[in-house]
């Protein structure tokens, strides 16, 4: 048995189409069986509420007067991409502030337009024959835009990855905060309700499916930037009209040592048109598997600690090495149910028909990492290798010999197997020095809690070790944790003075 798009439009138009969300849809499958569910339920409604940070919009001023091409354009302060024509500009979601730095950026500009609020516009241009005009600012509003589209590359992500972070320090990232040692599970996305979690074979969902975007009706355009479906990680690219969106499903927010972003409510009605999608669309959170990540390696391809269902990561902690974690999620459901159930109520009452995608979105498609021409230098290549170290037992004074001799301000601590258990500097020799009953051994004055590196580690994440610990250097350890070199603040400046050499 199917069911022709015509026949769900039809029944959506004489006000008899039978709507449910993708949350009861799992109940009702239960209950009729799949050939009944077919029978009876002719669309399913899906929603998610999330940050999405690949968003913004693309706006069209209006001319001046003398006119002007706007070659640099500033909204509130947060700088808009001019170079599209005169008087056009794209303002993303992520894109700073000038004057109030993270705490406000482009998705912030985006939430005050569609709030009614009144917005300043600052252009400067070299000025031509034809564009005679050098500066603008004024004032604006989103009602005096000829355009105000919101166009978005990567939303409604399929099952993004959760986070955690074995490191021992706090991390700030667009996951959130992740505490050290494995302190929590950050995740992201809507499970049951997630648009295509509920169309993983893009069967339905693809270009010209409309949409429920902010608050306003919505199309997706196609597959999103970085879609990648075949790995469980698919996205849409999707566009809608800013006006008639509300602030009540689009909020802009600043994650704290991150930045900017955009919390979009999305929606996408599923036409029941056969038994394939009676079955996708009755997935439970106990269904759907994504993995946890640790952000706590600086690595493009961080390690899965283990994969999760949405259910166990919903439940508020999950088991990690044996221990309970604790979860928390940085999208709402809440808001995700009021998405679908606001979609659901226009589908009903006639407001939004439903179309197939005039093209299909290829489900195969797998995303491919950046193609690097040139290598980039790890901390193996400019390393010191020959390290003068000590013993944790032995006296502060010999200790403080090596230290004269002037080779290096950084004595690394190892125990009786070379492995690295502290560091010594002459700061510490002094102190020891001021205050003699600090103790006699090494082990008395050294500092424990030691900031390392390994030799495949990038240089530029070494030097982001260094600055953000106030060092300058690290002991670099082998995957057992015994020492093989030493990287300096004075290594990285020969590297970024540009005497580096492949």
């Amino acid at each position: 048995m199917e069911k022709s798009i015509d026949l769900i439009n039809t029944r959506i138009r004489d006000g008899n189409a039978r709507v449910v969300t993708a949350e009861e849809m799992p109940a009702i499958v239960d209950e009729l069986g799949e050939q009944g569910a077919l029978a009876e339920v002719d669309v399913v409604t899906t929603g998610t509420f999330g940050a999405m940070c690949s968003s913004g919009a693309f706006f069209n001023f209006g001319h001046s007067d003398p006119p002007i091409r706007m070659e640099r354009v500033w909204l509130n302060d947060v700088e808009a991409y001019a170079g599209i024509a005169a008087v056009d500009a794209y303002l993303g979601a992520t894109q700073q502030s000038e004057t109030r730095g993270d705490r406000y950026g482009g998705a912030h500009v985006l939430e005050d337009l569609v709030a009614g609020n009144t917005i300043e516009l600052r252009a400067l241009s070299k000025g031509t024959d034809c564009y005679p005009r050098t500066t603008l600012k004024t004032e604006i509003t989103l009602e005096d835009l000829n355009q105000a589209v919101m166009c978005n590359p990567r939303n409604s992500y399929q099952c993004y990855a959760a986070a955690t972070n074995s490191s021992d320090r706090a991390l700030s990232t667009y996951m959130g905060s992740l505490l050290p040692h494995h302190g929590n599970v950050s995740f992201s996305g809507a499970g049951v309700l997630s648009p295509l979690a509920n169309d993983p074979g893009l069967r339905v969902i693809g270009s010209g499916t409309p949409i429920f975007l902010c608050g306003a009706e919505g199309m997706v355009i196609g597959e999103g930037t970085q879609s990648s479906p075949a790995t469980g990680f698919g996205t849409l690219m999707v566009r809608g009209e800013m006006r008639g969106m509300s602030p009540e499903f689009l909020r802009a927010a600043t994650f704290t040592g991150y930045g900017a972003t955009l919390y979009v409510g999305l929606g996408v009605p599923i036409p029941v048109i056969d038994l394939g999608v009676v079955r996708s669309t009755a997935v439970r959170d106990e269904d759907i598997t994504t993995s946890i990540v640790d952000y706590g390696v600086p690595a493009r391809d961080r390690p899965v600690v283990r994969t999760a269902t949405y259910a166990e990561l919903r439940s508020g902690k999950i088991e990690i090495a044996g221990e309970d974690v604790r979860t928390s999620s940085l999208s709402s459901f809440r808001k995700a149910r009021e998405v679908a159930a606001a979609l659901a109520d226009r589908v009903r009452t006639g407001k939004m028909g439903l179309a197939l995608p005039i093209r299909r979105i290829d489900a195969t498609r797998r995303v491919h990492p950046l193609r690097e021409t040139q290598r980039t230098p790890r901390v193996r290549d400019i390393m010191q290798r020959a390290v003068p170290h000590i013993g944790k037992d032995e006296e502060i004074a010999t200790a403080a010999r090596t230290l004269l001799k002037g080779e290096t301000n950084h004595l690394p601590v190892l125990d009786a197997e070379g492995k690295l258990v502290g560091i010594v500097t002459t700061y510490d020799i002094s102190k020891a020095v001021v205050q003699p009953k600090s103790g006699k051994k090494v082990s008395d004055i050294m500092t424990r809690r030691v900031i390392r590196t390994m030799p495949d580690e990038a240089v530029d994440v070494a030097a982001r070790k260094l600055e953000q610990h106030n060092i300058s250097a690290l002991p670099v350890v082998d995957g057992d944790g015994r020492l093989i070199g030493l990287l300096s603040a004075i290594d990285l400046g020969k590297l970024f003075g540009g005497r580096w050499r492949r």
